[in-house]
C-alpha cells in the first residue's frame, strides 16, 4: 500500500506540472529530426581522424557521438506525441567544439572528474601538480583532459561504440600510463549505457564520467527549472566558496537539497542558503543511498513536462553531481543557431566524490598497477 501511495503521489505531481506547463514551449512536442552532419566532424585534430558515429535501436532512438572527447552530440528520444526530441546541448560541427568557451558539452571526463583542490594531491609521499583551469582548482582532468583528446573509435554494431585512449604518464600532471576504454551501448529498452574500464602501470587516481547537458523539453527550449527531479540521496557534500567539498556529509532534510521525492528544480532556488550561494545555484555532489552490492541502482530521475520524457539514472557509483546550468548565459550559440540560456540545461554526472584524493573520509579513487577500474552508468528513457 505504501508503494502504491508513493507512486500515486509521484504521478499526481507529474500531472500537476504537466497542466501548469501546457502552454510552455509547444515546439518541444514537434518532431526534432535534424541530425548532425557527419561531414561537419570529419577532419583531423592533432593528426588524428575525427568522425561522427550514430547508434540507433529498434525503437528509432538515435544518439550521435564523436570520438573528439567521446562527446554525445545529439540524442533523439520519443516524446509524448510520438515524435522525437533532441535532449542534449551541443554544437553543429567539430569546429564549434574546438573554438567555443564551453569545453565539456557531452564529453567524457578524466582522468579525474570534478574538482581537485588547488590542483594538487599526494600518493606515497609524492606530490603531483595539475593544471589550474577553474581557479584556484583543477577541474575535469585539466584544460587538455579527456574531453579534448581524440579517442580511437570502433563501432562494433549499430547499437554500440567502443572508444579507447592511452593517457601517457605525466599527462596533465597525472602519474602512470593509463589505458582507458569506454563503451556506449544503446539498448532496445531505450537505455544508453556507459561502461568505463581503465588500467595503469603506476599508482594513480581515476574518476571517469560523462558531462552531457540535458533538457528533456528539447535542447535550447528554455528553462529546466520546471523539470521534476528526484535524487536518491539522504546526504550531500557541502562545498566552500571555490566548490571544493568541506569533507563532511550533510543531511538534505529541511533544506533546498532535498530531492528524495520528485519536485521542480526551481522550487527552492530563491531560498536564502549559503550552499546555493556558493554554487550559484545547484552544483553539488549527492551521496547516493546504495544497498549493499555493486549492481546498477537508481540514482536519480527527471521528468520534462512539455515532452513527457522521463529519464532514470542507474549507476554503480557512490555519488552524482547535480549541476543546474548556472554558468549558461545565452552567449553560447548551439545547434541550429539557438542560444543556450541561463539554466536551460542540467547535468547528472555519476562519480566518486569531488576532491577524493585529498579527502580521507571519501571513497578512494586510487588505482593500482594490476588492478582494473570498471564502472557502469545507464540513462534510461520512457514517456509519461
Amino acid at each position: 500500500m505504501q508503494k502504491l501511495t508513493i507512486a500515486f503521489a509521484f504521478f499526481t505531481v507529474i500531472l500537476m506540472a504537466s497542466c501548469a506547463n501546457q502552454s510552455t514551449n509547444n515546439n518541444a512536442l514537434k518532431d526534432s529530426t535534424s541530425a548532425p552532419s557527419k561531414l561537419a566532424y570529419q577532419q583531423e585534430v592533432a593528426n588524428k581522424k575525427v568522425d561522427l558515429f550514430v547508434l540507433s535501436n529498434k525503437n528509432k532512438l538515435s544518439v550521435s557521438i564523436t570520438n573528439f572527447g567521446g562527446r554525445i552530440v545529439s540524442f533523439f528520444v520519443p516524446n509524448k506525441t510520438g515524435g522525437f526530441t533532441d535532449i542534449v546541448l551541443g554544437y553543429d560541427s567539430l569546429n564549434h567544439y574546438l573554438h567555443n568557451s564551453e569545453a565539456f558539452f557531452g564529453a567524457l571526463i578524466g582522468r579525474s572528474g570534478n574538482r581537485i583542490a588547488k590542483g594538487k594531491f599526494s600518493l606515497d609521499n609524492n606530490t603531483y601538480t595539475l593544471a589550474i583551469n577553474n581557479t584556484p582548482n583543477a577541474l575535469h582532468g585539466g584544460p587538455t583532459g579527456f574531453h579534448n583528446r581524440v579517442w580511437t573509435a570502433n563501432q562494433t554494431s549499430s547499437q554500440s561504440l567502443e572508444l579507447t585512449y592511452l593517457s601517457a604518464d605525466g599527462e596533465e600532471g597525472y602519474p602512470g600510463n593509463l589505458t582507458v576504454k569506454v563503451v556506449y551501448t544503446l539498448a532496445d529498452d531505450n537505455s544508453l549505457q556507459m561502461d568505463y574500464t581503465a588500467s595503469t602501470d603506476k599508482k594513480t587516481v581515476v574518476n571517469l564520467t560523462n558531462h552531457a547537458y540535458y533538457n528533456l523539453n528539447g535542447a535550447a527550449s528554455g528553462t529546466i527549472n520546471n523539470h521534476l527531479l528526484m535524487i536518491n540521496a539522504n546526504n550531500y557534500t557541502p562545498v566552500d566558496s571555490t566548490l571544493i567539498p568541506t569533507g563532511v556529509l550533510a543531511s538534505v532534510v529541511g533544506n533546498p537539497f532535498d530531492f528524495r521525492t520528485p519536485r521542480a528544480i526551481g522550487d527552492s532556488l530563491a531560498v536564502v542558503n549559503q550552499q546555493l550561494k556558493n554554487g550559484l545555484g545547484y552544483d553539488h555532489n549527492f551521496a547516493l543511498n546504495r544497498k549493499p552490492g555493486n549492481d546498477l541502482q537508481l540514482a536519480a530521475s527527471v521528468y520534462g513536462p512539455a515532452t513527457g520524457i522521463f529519464m532514470e539514472v542507474f549507476t554503480q557509483e557512490p555519488g552524482i553531481q547535480f549541476y543546474g546550468g548556472n554558468f549558461l548565459d545565452g552567449k553560447l550559440v548551439g545547434k541550429h543557431g539557438k542560444a543556450y540560456e541561463y539554466r536551460s540545461a542540467f547535468c547528472l554526472e555519476t562519480q566518486h566524490f569531488p576532491d577524493a584524493p585529498n579527502q580521507p573520509n571519501f571513497a578512494s579513487t586510487v588505482l593500482l598497477p594490476g588492478a582494473v577500474y570498471h564502472t557502469t552508468t545507464q540513462y534510461k528513457f520512457s514517456v509519461k
